[in-house]
């Protein structure tokens, strides 16, 4: 085998998952993303007890790391030990690296792979210039190095604008389509429509505005500065859930799929404010001609609802 190219990914969830199923598209190995898929869905579900297994002395954690992990074929998924918060769980199985050989792809040598890498916040180990290529949640780009700046940002596509050269060299090549959407949520004493309740709602609102605090710098990027200008963070308290605690204040922002949790506690959702979803990136100066090449193959859309970042 000739040349490795390392790419950066996700351990587990959603984010895992959804680059899964770019490469067994873009590669033709689905049997590889769904085994992957399918070992990881299965620990979670042990590590949050919603598997009906009987106690066995020969079933704990380490035994099954030892029977996922293919550890003398790089071909084959290795797996390794995360801590996990949970009380009684304190490891948790997730994915750590499997190596996929190219074989006719346009730009990369045929005895060339691809080998991904398991990294607890992926965009962070390109930042370093660890990998050239890898996939993090777009997300995690608003909270460290976007700009703040006074007009919203709301589209994927605009995100590498809003970069600064000197804070990092990583871009936003194409987003998945795994989108989650931060939504403006709101009790009818505060917002009496869905209709009304969106940036320029805000831009009227004096007050309290419930979001977790990881997403501070997120929100008003999302926002802009201008927007909440009269507007004033507050966070849910500790084990709080978020959309009772929104509930609470009246209005918030939170990510939702469907919007049934909020609605259980009496919301109205309001505008879609910036969809939370999984992104490949580069590191700009790591990008040689076989990496050039890689990223073509994963780059572009396997639906017609997915977005291409413009370049």
């Amino acid at each position: 085998m000739g040349e490795t190219i390392p790419i950066a990914v996700p351990r587990k969830g959603r984010p895992l998952e959804s680059v899964l199923d770019r490469f067994a598209r873009r590669l033709d190995v689905p049997d590889l993303a769904d085994d992957i898929t399918s070992t990881l869905r299965h620990e979670k579900a042990l590590t949050k007890g919603t598997v009906d297994t009987e106690p066995d002395a020969d079933d704990d954690v380490y035994h099954r790391l030892a029977e996922y992990s293919t550890v003398d074929d790089p071909t084959e998924p290795e797996y390794t030990l995360l801590r996990d918060d949970r009380a009684g769980k304190p490891r948790r199985i997730v994915f750590d690296s499997v190596t996929i050989p190219l074989e006719n792809v346009e730009g990369v040598p045929d005895d060339a792979a691809i080998q991904l890498i398991g990294r607890e916040e992926p965009f962070r180990a390109l930042r370093t210039h660890e990998f050239a290529l890898g996939f993090d949640s777009a997300d995690l780009i608003l909270e460290e190095v976007v700009e703040l700046r006074p007009e919203p940002l709301d589209r994927i596509a605009d995100i590498n604008a809003r970069i600064n050269p000197a804070d990092t060299d990583v871009r936003v090549v194409t987003g998945l389509g795994d989108t989650v959407y931060h939504t403006m949520m709101a009790t009818p004493e505060v917002s009496p429509s869905t209709a009304s309740l969106d940036r320029d709602f805000l831009e009227r609102y004096e007050g309290p505005l419930c979001i977790e605090p990881r997403y501070e710098r997120l929100v008003q990027a999302v926002l802009g500065t201008r927007t909440l200008d009269d507007v004033r963070f507050v966070h849910p308290t500790a084990g709080r859930e978020e959309e009772a605690a929104i509930a609470d204040t009246g209005l918030g922002v939170y990510l939702t799929v469907t919007g049934s949790t909020a609605r259980d506690h009496g919301l109205l959702l309001g505008e879609q404010l910036f969809p939370s979803e999984t992104v490949l990136l580069e590191t700009t100066p790591e990008v040689t001609d076989t990496v050039a090449g890689v990223r073509s193959l994963l780059n572009g859309t396997d639906l017609e609802t997915e977005l291409a970042v413009e370049q």
